[in-house]
């Protein structure tokens, strides 16, 4: 059975944008070596396998994610990416199994998973750059009654309805996201931490259960860079759920409450950053023999 969405309550609005909501629920941490899976996982990602030409990118990936803010780690060709395009439907994976709320989604395409609530980031930011940070917006916006044919025709008051909510839902996430200064703005005008800010912003407009994060924090100024991990913990206090790729170890080791470290394309361990940084496995695969 499918896990409950954050309730509206829980969703942005303008008054409890600066204020947060307490009491997220919290991920259960496995020490390396055990079955590296959590109690309550939310996705599940089952022996998970792809192939390129004979080369194999994963090598029966096996992974949990819960509630909270979760690391995904590895050495460039872990197959960090190709997991989260397997998991996210860009890629057909060869073998496995992903599960999403209890529900097979092996092979979902994107577009049904968001309505299910699993949506993803990338590592460069997909924003329509000729249009404005509004209209950006907007268009994330599920649902709209003018999406429908019928809808399309028939403007009357229920279609001015829902614009006038589209609206302003739009304008209360700029604001929690700091962006509300440049709603009229056309994206192509904003910096890569903003555009970052952006792309998160759409995410979260499509009522998400999880949001699978792609390098959120590369090409962003350590100002931006905090904005957007207050922003992450924020909506992680909602409820949100997160699995975060990210190079910067500091981040990860920092900001999340569980780290899976991938190796080969399979998962190493999983565990608490602190269980994690002293693994003498992941200091070996991840630095060569340095300390993590």
């Amino acid at each position: 059975m499918t896990e409950p969405r954050p309730t509206d309550d829980d969703r942005i609005d303008a008054d409890s944008a600066s204020d947060g909501v307490a009491g997220a629920e919290s991920v259960a941490d496995d020490a390396p070596g055990s079955s590296t899976g959590v109690d309550d996982a939310l996705l599940t990602v089952d022996g998970l396998r792809k192939e390129f030409g004979g080369i194999t990118a994963l090598d029966g990936a096996s992974v949990d994610v819960g509630r909270g803010v979760t690391g995904l780690i590895g050495p460039n060709g872990a197959g960090k990416t190709t997991l989260f395009n397997c998991i996210t439907g860009f890629l057909e994976p060869d073998g496995g199994q992903v599960r999403f709320g209890g529900e097979d989604i092996t092979g979902v395409r994107p577009a049904a998973l968001a309505q299910q609530g699993l949506v993803r980031t990338f590592q460069i930011p997909r924003e329509l750059e000729s249009m404005t940070v509004r209209e950006n917006l907007l268009l994330a916006t599920p649902e709209q009654f003018g999406e429908r044919l019928t809808g399309a025709w028939r403007r009357g008051e229920r279609f001015a309805d829902d614009e006038r909510r589209a609206r302003r839902r739009a304008a209360e996430t700029a604001e929690f996201f700091e962006l509300d200064h440049l709603l009229d703005e056309p994206a192509g005008n904003l910096s890569g931490g903003q555009r970052k800010l952006l792309e998160l912003a759409r995410a979260l407009l499509t009522d998400p259960d999880m949001l699978l994060l792609d390098e959120p924090m590369a090409g962003v100024n350590p100002s931006l860079q905090r904005k957007i991990l207050d922003r992450i913990h924020d909506l992680e206090e909602r409820g949100y759920a997160f699995l975060l790729v990210e190079h910067d170890i500091d981040v990860i080791m920092e900001h999340c409450e569980r780290v899976i470290v991938l190796h080969r394309g399979e998962q190493l361990t999983a565990g608490t950053p602190e269980e994690v940084r002293s693994d003498e496995r992941v200091v070996e695969a991840y630095l060569g023999g340095d300390e993590v």
